[in-house]
């Protein structure tokens, strides 16, 4: 399990546009906001990942950096881009082992999904992070289905709140009960 106020896994992917990702160099002013998606196949991940576009200049204003990255492959990757729109960075390729150091839930195919688009063998689960530039755990969400996630205009409010109150990172206790 990751525990606040301590490093993340690495995170090294290649993205759509952008070149290789590494979180450990993308230097945020305050956060990167790691936003681990289904896939291509995932209707709920197309609406998720338009209202996260829409919201990336806010986001930016407060210093963060957005990228969305999944265990799709390139062509998978662009594809939900070019559907989601041209301000969102993509990463793609993202090796099952490293979504589960990140504590991604890995489910396996049940063939097409609603909109008629076939789900890969293995895929991650989704989840939301923010990073500090020092490479540790603010914030995390992980789940197991594609419905019911944090939503990012409160993500945002947040992140307005812990600036304005200088509010730590939480859950960091690991003694004993």
């Amino acid at each position: 399990m990751l525990m606040p106020r301590r490093p993340v896994p690495e995170l090294r992917v290649p993205t759509l546009d952008h070149g290789d990702f590494d979180l450990a160099a993308n230097a945020p002013m305050l956060f990167t906001l790691v936003c681990f998606y289904r896939g291509l196949h995932c209707p709920v991940c197309l609406k998720y990942l338009r209202d996260l576009e829409s919201l990336i200049p806010e986001y930016e204003r407060r210093g963060t950096k957005v990228i969305a990255v999944s265990s799709d492959v390139h062509e998978r990757a662009q594809q939900m881009a070019d559907k989601v729109g041209p301000n969102l960075r993509f990463g793609h390729s993202l090796p099952l082992a490293v979504a589960r150091q990140w504590g991604l839930y890995i489910s396996s195919s049940r063939g097409r999904t609603s909109i008629n688009i076939e789900e890969p063998p293995l895929f991650s689960e989704p989840g939301i992070f923010l990073v500090k530039p020092d490479g540790t755990l603010y914030y995390g969400a992980v789940q197991t289905m594609p419905f019911a996630r944090p939503l990012f205009s409160e993500l945002l409010q947040a992140i307005d709140i812990a600036l304005a109150k200088d509010y730590p990172a939480r859950g960091e206790y690991d003694g004993p009960l």
